[in-house]
């Protein structure tokens, strides 16, 4: 799809070691495109993989693989012995199989992980992804509108043939696309030609930033526990009792214990932001964190940001310094999302 990028304006980037439309006519006018409107993101970075074992798949997620029923899709997290996050994933049953859909800074990492340990993965790396997101995005798709979230069909568009979920990155309601790569670009057309705008990059940082969402590589990664970084959502009850996962035994100990640091979402007073590294203060000068991920929000015209603090300083409305420069910034920590999800259930 690198024609249509380029063709459309698009101001390119490296990332996860492809070229990316970073934006089109710019970051806030994408955004709020999104958050009114229907735009339009070439995800196909991402790597999408299918595993037809449900009971191997399990043995390295958190999550109830055995109780996703067909036509449903969940998020879940691979995990390392020690707790620690080897990727965030989303995995849908499509009844056959379990599709995969990975970070492409981590996709071939993930699947030497799993194939090391005996599990059989079907790489569909050259497949396209197609994230449809924002309020008017059913309109835009009315094919999909009879999906609830986290719903996933194989659906036709225009005869392209698809597999959409009912889901997305930005907190908005939408849709994300897989379709062969050789319809990727044709099918962004037809969308296009319905009313969505192209969004890169930017905007989609800003957009999961708002609604809350963590980065992997800036919020999570192999250091960060799915407990501190407020993922506990993600991890069944059922399957925790039963410790039948990688890394079963370490969350259980954080668990029991309580975690040491909390991802925390921050907003900051006046209009600078803090961005990733940044130096979380609390009042008294003395150091709790760090700054993880960091933007000014267009839809709060307020900077705002998710960090890490020492778990005693995590309460909603703790005040806070972040160090920009050598010049604290203040802020406090605040309940998340930032936005509110709009997701239809």
């Amino acid at each position: 799809m690198d024609a249509l990028h380029r063709r459309r304006g698009a101001r390119m980037v490296e990332f996860a070691g492809y070229d990316m439309p970073l934006q089109y006519q710019g970051i806030i006018a994408e955004h709020m495109a999104c958050r009114t409107g229907a735009a339009l993101f070439d995800v196909s970075h991402m790597g999408q993989a299918e595993i037809a074992d449900v009971a191997g798949l399990a043995r390295f997620v958190p999550g109830d693989v055995a109780g996703l029923k067909p036509g449903r899709q969940r998020y879940t997290l691979l995990l390392n012995e020690a707790g620690g996050i080897l990727d965030d994933l989303m995995m849908a049953n499509l009844g056959a199989h379990i599709q995969l859909v990975l970070n492409a800074g981590r996709k071939a990492a993930d699947v030497a992980h799993l194939r090391g340990n005996g599990l059989d993965v079907h790489t569909r790396f050259d497949r396209a992804l197609l994230a449809l997101q924002g309020p008017k995005a059913k309109d835009v798709l009315p094919e999909a509108a009879g999906l609830k979230f986290m719903d996933v069909a194989a659906l036709v568009v225009e005869g392209i043939d698809c597999i959409i979920t009912r889901s997305g990155y930005t907190g908005e309601d939408g849709f994300e696309i897989g379709c062969a790569g050789e319809n990727g670009e044709a099918l962004a057309e037809k969308l296009l030609a319905r009313g969505a705008v192209l969004a890169g990059l930017g905007a989609r940082d800003s957009l999961r930033l708002e609604a809350g969402l963590p980065l992997y590589g800036n919020d999570i990664d192999e250091t960060t526990d799915p407990v501190s970084a407020g993922l506990g959502f993600a991890l069944s009850k059922k399957r925790l009792a039963h410790a039948d996962f990688l890394g079963a035994a370490a969350l259980a100990a954080v668990q029991a214990k309580g975690p040491a640091r909390r991802l925390v979402g921050i907003r900051l007073e006046g209009r600078a932001p803090a961005r990733a590294g940044a130096e979380i203060r609390g009042k008294d000068g003395q150091s709790l964190g760090h700054v993880t991920s960091g933007v000014f929000s267009p839809t709060l015209n307020a900077p705002i940001a998710l960090g890490y603090v020492r778990a005693d300083a995590a309460e909603t409305g703790t005040a806070l310094d972040l160090i920009v420069r050598d010049k604290p910034l203040p802020g406090q920590v605040t309940d998340l999302p930032f936005v509110p999800h709009n997701y239809v259930r």
